[in-house]
């Protein structure tokens, strides 16, 4: 089967590692890839918008399945532009990618189906002053969340009243994020532990195929400015058997089966982004695509054939699949350029990617392109070291062992990933 995949970070280097490895697998495209993924395919000069130039490309070669990799191809559309094509698409239709698309949406989409998620109010310009009032009675701290799409930044909590309302004229008056914070969601604030969910679904049915814990925050100890996320680590210690079945019973059965009940046409994955306050988990987000770098940890515990997970999306054989996982730890490390989440500077010459790691490692490109003097830095987060381990102290230990032999410089990475749970 010939395959092309979307995208050009660390998540889509993991997707392409896992694809590359399955025999269903004859020759895989990645648009436009990175200096890692052209390792596992062949990479491919198309932009992850440009619909008219990858359908060119799929008929050129035969293409016969398309894997989405990030949201805003998936936003815009491409599942539904390749409706009619005999291509398989990996994604949810232009609607259901509103989940992530819209909070708005994703919100009314919850009160319908009783899904617990915290309690919230939207606002546009035309109700500005009443969003005011309404922050000026919350309790603090308070969540604004701009609706649309909006690179991982559209989402503040201010401890104070007067932060508050300048993030929210920010926002809407003065247009932060465009048309993404045309609309602002205010929520409670739920104090808690975070964890994602990944899902695989057919619209119908559905299967986890793995959970992680994140680390967003830039400095050590869970301080300092958000991320797109720091490093990584599953499984996650807390999420037992009867978390995970309260995940399910309350949160993942009701997305499905409202997915079912509205004719919401998804075959692809759910990210759903949970917080467990005492032993109770809520949503906080969906995703339409699978998370970075929770990627990075969740495909190398993935024992089953991917692309025979993304076929029985297609035939509707999704029930019948038992997913099998590694049972050892996984923790990816992310490096990151200097100055990020902020200014930074491209075109730095990474060395030490051609060294010799433990064989419980892989190293994962986010942000990378090749130069003519080397592998260059071409982002804020550059690099998404991943390894094996019996325990999650192990797996960081791992990582962190193999970034000793990597540097560009300006080079960051948190040397705390998993503390809690070592």
């Amino acid at each position: 089967m010939n395959i092309l995949l979307l995208g050009s970070g660390g998540r889509e280097h993991a997707l392409a590692w896992k694809i590359s490895q399955d025999k269903l697998c004859s020759s895989l495209f990645i648009a436009p890839g990175n200096a890692g993924t052209s390792a596992f395919g062949t990479n491919v000069a198309i932009g992850v918008n440009d619909f008219e130039s990858q359908k060119k490309f799929c008929k050129e070669n035969k293409i016969q399945m398309l894997v989405v990799g990030p949201e805003e191809p998936l936003v815009k559309g491409a599942y539904d532009y390749f409706a009619g094509e005999d291509i398989m698409v990996v994604g949810p239709s232009q609607f259901g990618a509103q989940l992530e698309g819209s909070k708005a949406f994703s919100k009314k989409f919850m009160q319908r189906h009783n899904i617990p998620t915290a309690g919230y109010a939207e606002f546009t310009s035309e109700n500005f002053e009443e969003g005011k009032k309404y922050i000026a009675s919350h309790s603090l701290p308070i969540v604004l969340k701009a609706d649309g799409l909006a690179a991982g930044k559209g989402v503040v909590i201010s401890n104070t009243h007067e932060e508050a309302l300048d993030v929210f004229e920010e926002m809407i008056v003065n247009r932060q994020f465009g048309d993404a914070s045309s609309k602002v969601v205010i929520e409670q604030f739920l104090t808690g532990i975070e964890i994602s969910v990944f899902v695989l679904t057919d619209g119908a049915d559905y299967k986890i195929i793995g959970h992680a814990k994140d680390y967003k925050r830039i400095g050590e100890g869970d301080t300092g400015l958000n991320t797109g996320g720091m490093g990584c680590v599953s499984p996650v210690p807390f999420a037992d058997e009867a978390f995970m079945q309260k995940v399910e019973e309350t949160i993942i059965k009701p997305t499905i089966n409202g997915f079912a009940k509205e004719n919401i046409v998804y075959k692809g994955f759910v990210f759903f982004g949970l917080i467990k306050v005492g032993d109770e988990p809520f949503v906080i987000e969906y995703n339409c695509r699978m998370g970075d770098p929770e990627t990075e940890v969740v495909m190398p515990r993935l024992k089953n054939s991917l692309v025979e997970l993304f076929v029985a999306l297609h035939n509707n054989t999704l029930k019948n699949i038992v997913i099998d996982f590694d049972n050892r730890a996984c923790c990816t490390v992310v490096a990151v350029s200097g100055g990020y989440p902020g200014d930074y500077e491209k075109n730095k010459v990474i060395t030490g990617l051609d060294g010799s790691f433990d064989k419980n490692t892989i190293v994962f490109h986010a942000g990378t392109k090749q130069a003519e003097n080397g592998v260059v830095t071409n982002g804020g987060r550059v690099l998404a070291v991943s390894s094996y381990g019996e325990n999650i102290k192990e797996a960081v230990e791992r990582s962190e062992e193999a970034l000793k032999k990597i540097n560009f410089e300006g080079i960051y990475y948190r040397k705390d990933i998993g503390f809690e749970f070592e």
